[in-house]
């Protein structure tokens, strides 16, 4: 019994499928101005040539002679470009009263929670009465969101999200 299996996608066949692809692709006219290798040498482009030839002389590289710095681009300096400048962004709203009370019952159940001591109160106390005012702060914050637009918006208020 034969365990080896004669397949026509085996390594056996790679070079004729790849050929295929090149000669289908060359009928399609891909690579038509692409520069082959085997014309590429010293004599057809300058550019290419070696510094040395391999006799103990180097070869002159007219590509570097015919250099001249008034042909580069100007650099741009990124300074000497128009920048966007921000407009100056509008001032923090006046807090309210009730948002400072709030504020404050949060301020209050952190310190509870941390330093007890400086209420002269024990932790077994301080942390409930912590828990507390931390909730009541932060449910009370959470009550005074607005679901509608503020009073001085107009009639055109553009898209909303």
């Amino acid at each position: 019994m034969n365990a080896r299996r004669d397949s026509t996608d085996g390594p056996e066949n790679v070079d004729e499928l790849f050929a295929e692809i090149v000669a289908g692709l060359e009928r399609d006219g891909v690579g038509k101005d692409w520069l082959d290798l085997d014309e590429a040498n010293a004599d057809s482009d300058p550019a290419l040539a070696a510094a040395d030839t391999g006799h103990g002389e180097p070869e002159q590289r007219t590509a570097v002679a015919d250099f001249d710095p008034d042909d580069e681009p100007e650099r741009r300096d990124p300074a000497d470009e128009d920048h966007y400048v921000p407009p100056e962004p509008p001032p923090f709203p006046v807090l309210r009263a009730s948002t400072l009370a709030a504020l404050g019952l949060f301020v209050l159940g952190i310190l509870l929670l941390v330093a007890p001591g400086i209420f002269g109160l024990q932790s077994r106390i301080g942390t409930p009465l912590s828990l507390v005012a931390l909730c009541a702060g932060v449910g009370w914050l959470i009550l005074r969101m607005r679901n509608t637009p503020p009073p001085d918006s107009g009639w055109d208020d553009g898209a909303q999200v």
